[in-house]
């Protein structure tokens, strides 16, 4: 409910009332006018506090019920590179470590937790961030994790970690400028910006991790581009690493949507962008 529909409420309960029947100013300034408003506004708070409350609970007794997917996402996400685990515990002992120390040893700045089609495994994705794009974690830093993982995992169920490089992908799309705003190249005439590629761009961060990649989407992304008229995307590609070898495969095309094996992709090059009227 709104303020107004409270007060409005509190209106009808006092027309009810055969004592109150004087009360009939409409005048902005009454005070049993400006009375009621003040107590919609305080059960709207109140309202608005239970909710906030009920939607922390909610989300802190799922993530605390063990081996449940969020609760291994967030055992990864907390992960603490450098630091030892507390005895018998999945939490660390951070001792005189400063708050930004804690925090700069999370490594893990993005994760993903399935289950496999089969059920048998646990998927876990996870990447880092490296000069503001999403990258692989080393290996050292890898050898780290595995130990935490072995550490912290429930039995029975063997976890996957995922950390691969991104996956690759080619676009070629057709972008109808507006020649006022646009040159050939796609540079804004008053920027001196290649608006479109900075929005490509905009959009891989925008990306949920692990999340599906949809060229309705991207399109959509791309039209709202100052000097962009029209987007025709003709082709888009993508290749992963393949598990078994470490190398990336061969291009495959897009049909509508795809996610990624890594949980994120990578634009090769804008070559395949062309400007047209």
């Amino acid at each position: 409910m709104s303020i107004e529909q409270h007060k409005q409420t509190m209106i009808q309960a006092k027309e009810r009332n055969a004592r109150l029947v004087g009360l009939t100013s409409d005048s902005k300034v009454s005070v049993w006018g400006n009375m009621l408003y003040i107590f919609a506004y305080c059960a709207e708070v109140i309202s608005q506090m239970f909710t906030q409350h009920r939607t922390e609970m909610d989300n802190k007794i799922a993530n605390q019920k063990t081996h449940r997917l969020a609760w291994i996402r967030d055992l990864y996400l907390n992960f603490q590179y450098g630091f030892d685990l507390m005895a018998e515990s999945d939490q660390f002992d951070n001792g005189s470590a400063t708050d930004e120390e804690i925090e700069s040893s999370k490594i893990i700045k993005y994760c993903a937790v399935n289950e496999s089609s089969t059920q048998r495994e646990v998927i876990i994705k996870i990447a880092t961030e490296t000069n503001d794009e999403l990258s692989p974690i080393d290996s050292d830093k890898m050898e780290a994790i595995l130990a935490y993982t072995k550490e912290v995992k429930g039995t029975g169920v063997p976890y996957r970690i995922i950390n691969y490089l991104p996956d690759l992908l080619k676009l070629n799309i057709r972008i109808f400028r507006d020649a006022l705003v646009l040159d050939g190249n796609g540079m804004n005439r008053q920027t001196g910006e290649k608006s479109v590629e900075i929005a490509l761009r905009e959009f891989m961060k925008e990306l949920p991790f692990d999340g599906e990649l949809r060229l309705q989407d991207l399109a959509n992304k791309l039209e709202k581009v100052p000097g962009v008229n029209l987007v025709e995307i003709d082709l888009a590609q993508s290749s992963w690493i393949d598990a078994q070898n470490g190398t990336y495969g061969a291009f495959e095309t897009i049909d509508v949507r795809k996610i990624p094996a890594s949980g994120y992709f990578k634009i090769v090059d804008f070559k395949g962008i062309r400007y047209v009227v």
